[in-house]
């Protein structure tokens, strides 16, 4: 599974509210039975969460989402199934979101 790869939300619960994930998991851990995703939210949904560091906009499937840094969690591999695109060409941005919620630089 690609780094930065994008899949719509598996979960009915909260998938309105984040409708896709992000893996944010290197490859290097491949093997856990588990991901590190980030989900994104409509930047509309949430504007009082907009917090440019911590929740940078990404442009994905012609929207504009908020990256949710600080709700990053994991889940099971196999419920990441078909990525619909990739966030690669965002790969700064979203490193130094990760960084940013860890170090606070």
């Amino acid at each position: 599974m690609p780094q930065f790869d994008v899949y719509k939300n598996p979960s009915k619960k909260t998938r309105e509210a984040y409708p896709y994930l992000v893996d944010i998991q290197n490859s290097v851990i491949e093997q856990l039975a588990t991901h590190l995703v980030v989900p994104l939210t409509n930047v509309n949904a949430k504007p009082s969460m907009l917090m440019k560091k911590l929740t940078p906009e990404i442009e994905f499937d012609s929207s504009t989402y908020l990256f949710m840094t600080q709700q990053l969690t994991s889940i099971p591999e196999d419920v990441l199934k078909n990525p619909v695109g990739t966030l690669e060409a965002s790969r700064a941005l979203l490193i130094d979101a990760i960084d940013f919620a860890i170090t606070g630089i």
